[in-house]
């Protein structure tokens, strides 16, 4: 009989996966020295970003069932060739001083090995840990969000020892590596595979072991309203949180006035909070509900956004901005679980793959709105009470979901009250 792998090391390469292509969280590294070297925009800088996110988007949506059918090896080492070249090639860009190429390298071909890698371990972990399904998904993504942390400080180093070009070439190379590694031992369990003792610890913890609403295909989801819910919380937590993200260096010069150094030393320890957040909130999910705790991200971001723009307290102003990380990365780790919740694990990376899609629209729109801003009044700050307003909106939003779940509960335990009679 064929040896059953580690889960543990399973969710492992998974995060090893993560911490390379969760290394675009750290792009704000490169805004000054790409806007000092070459005279380029906030906004033209920008777009690099947002292109890369629009890809991962696009790549997670239209490559979902690439990863359902041909399994999380081939998948990963695809992101693994994608996102490798992506990097590398964006040294060559630099060499030749062309926007269009970085925006090609960096944001199309990164960008699909962004898609892919991203979704590729979700989706399996989801399967290897049936009785804490947030948690699996919280450490899937956990390592996205801890990479800022871990890239940022070499990223700084890297660009100002060696250059911007030479930092491109030193990181792809690094990180094709380690997803090629990271990649190798991933694989799904046996269709009837379950963790040892998984009846008896249901039994024993006290955590809510969800019992799919239904089991739907991605098609089949994307004609129902829940899905749409989904989609639009993710894409106003996405696009509020990403703005700050993709601008927190140079937002923090300009709020608090740290130098540098001091901004890239904070954009590294706030990815911090945004893993923990990942980690944390995803498994709180397991005991609060997938509902409660989006509504929670929502309550407290509509005071922190329309706070920060007035805080000068630096103390304060790194708090506030370490909340937002951990709600901003709690919402990527909770939505694959909520995505179980509702419409099973027949296809969870394909329809994670089409949800995605919120994150590509919120790559455009996020940075590319707090950029505009900062180029017409001179502040990245102005464009957070806007963000602030949308959160209210989400709000709303999570509260009508719960309609459709208590519907769908309803059902549920009509069809096996019907099947028992």
């Amino acid at each position: 009989m064929k040896k059953t792998k580690n889960r543990w090391l399973i969710a492992l390469s998974g995060v090893g996966i993560h911490i390379c292509i969760g290394s675009v969280y750290a792009w704000s590294n490169f805004t000054n020295p790409l806007i000092q070297e070459f005279g380029w925009s906030a906004s033209q800088v920008q777009m690099t970003f947002s292109v890369a996110i629009l890809f991962l988007g696009l790549s997670a949506a239209f490559l979902g069932h690439f990863v359902e059918k041909h399994g999380p090896r081939k998948a990963g080492l695809l992101a693994s060739i994608f996102f490798g070249i992506g990097v590398f090639g964006s040294g060559f860009a630099v060499h030749a001083g062309s926007l269009p190429l970085l925006y090609l390298f960096y944001g199309v071909l990164g960008g699909i090995g962004l898609g892919v890698g991203y979704i590729t371990p979700v989706s399996t972990l989801v399967k290897w840990f049936p009785d804490r399904r947030g948690l699996a998904t919280g450490l899937a993504i956990m390592g996205f969000g801890f990479a800022a942390a871990i890239s940022s400080p070499i990223m700084d180093a890297l660009i100002k020892g060696l250059g911007t070009a030479n930092a491109f070439f030193i990181l792809g190379i690094g990180y094709f590596i380690i997803m090629i590694l990271s990649s190798l031992y991933l694989e799904k369990p046996a269709e009837d595979w379950k963790p040892k003792g998984f009846s008896e610890q249901n039994r024993q913890r006290k955590a809510r072991v969800t019992t799919d609403l239904s089991q739907l295909t991605a098609n089949e989801s994307i004609k129902t309203a829940r899905f749409y819910y989904l989609w639009f919380m993710l894409f106003i937590n996405t696009t509020c949180g990403i703005a700050i993200l993709s601008a927190a260096k140079p937002l923090a010069q300009e709020s608090i006035g740290l130098t540098t150094t001091e901004a890239a030393a904070l954009v590294g320890i706030l990815g911090l909070f945004n893993g923990f957040g990942r980690l944390g909130w995803a498994s709180i999910s397991d005991y609060f509900g997938r509902a409660n705790t989006y509504t929670t991200f929502f309550v407290l971001q509509i005071i922190l956004f329309a706070v920060l723009p007035h805080t000068t307290i630096s103390i304060l102003f790194q708090i506030m901005l370490a909340i937002i990380y951990t709600c901003y990365g709690g919402g990527f780790a909770t939505i694959p679980a909520f995505i179980g919740d509702l419409f099973g694990t027949k296809q969870l990376g394909a329809i994670h793959g089409y949800i995605l899609t919120a994150w590509a629209a919120a790559g455009l729109a996020g940075p590319l709105f707090a950029a505009w801003i900062k180029d017409i009044t001179g502040t990245y700050a102005n464009s957070l009470t806007f963000f602030s307003g949308l959160f209210i909106i989400a709000f709303i939003i999570s509260l009508i979901i719960r309609i459709d779940i208590k519907k769908l509960r309803e059902k549920k335990i009509q069809q096996s009250t019907t099947k028992t009679a």
